[in-house]
């Protein structure tokens, strides 16, 4: 698709690191696990994730790789960041994360029979990216939907395949980590996030920019551009 104007700002989509990484993780709650309500959009009630995770905050990692990164994707919409992110991520003054809880983790599993040196683990918080401002272009995005949103706020809808997607102009509201309305189930951050995480070199991050960002299991291709 065609990308935004040089001079317009350029997000991404975060994801973990691909399978087989150096840092390649699983993640498991451990018991107990307590839950509260999804949170739902304040003008239609319309869920728009899932149910929030409260303490205590206790996981198990099965570790695939060779060492523990930054980064590991929760089991939700939450995310675990190490000590180093989290002093950086303040340090800095980047926006857009909530909740920095010290998580507990209980047992580390390597996963590969391999003899390794002794494993360090980091210190991990646990961290929720805000529900932003920042919404999808209903007209240029290369996006395939169950049904059109029916709500101006949330922009909720089923997304079938996705072929990149860009934000609708004049709705960024300056967070550098966000999950934007009509695409609540995606990371986005901002281009100072990404040097952010180029410079302070955090580990099993992946940054892929939001008109490339490509996810289609059922290879359906990418909604036809609209016509002038």
């Amino acid at each position: 698709m065609a990308s935004e104007s040089s001079l317009s700002p350029r997000f991404f989509v975060l994801e973990k690191g691909v399978l087989s990484s150096h840092y390649d993780v699983g993640l498991e709650k451990a018991e107990p696990v307590n839950r509260a309500d999804a949170p739902r959009c304040p003008q239609c009630g319309d869920i728009i994730g899932l149910l929030t995770w409260l303490p205590p905050y206790r996981v198990k990692l099965e570790l695939y790789g060779e060492e523990l990164g930054d980064f590991i994707d929760g089991v939700g919409y939450e995310l675990l960041v190490s000590e180093r992110f989290v002093e950086a991520f303040r340090a800095e003054g980047l926006t857009g994360l909530e909740g920095f809880h010290p998580v507990d983790v209980v047992r580390v599993r390597r996963m590969t029979k391999k003899k390794r040196e002794p494993l360090t683990v980091p210190s991990y918080f646990v961290v929720w990216p805000c529900f932003g401002r920042a919404a999808v272009d209903l007209v240029l995005n290369r996006v395939r939907v169950s049904s059109p949103p029916t709500c101006t706020e949330c922009r909720a809808t089923g997304i079938d395949a996705t072929h990149g997607f860009v934000l609708e102009p004049g709705t960024w509201a300056g967070e550098d980590i966000f999950r934007p309305r009509g695409m609540q189930g995606k990371v986005v951050v901002s281009e100072r996030f990404k040097h952010f995480v180029e410079r302070h070199r955090l580990t099993n991050m992946r940054l892929t920019p939001t008109e490339e960002f490509v996810r289609d299991p059922s290879n359906l291709g990418p909604a036809p551009l609209p016509t002038t």
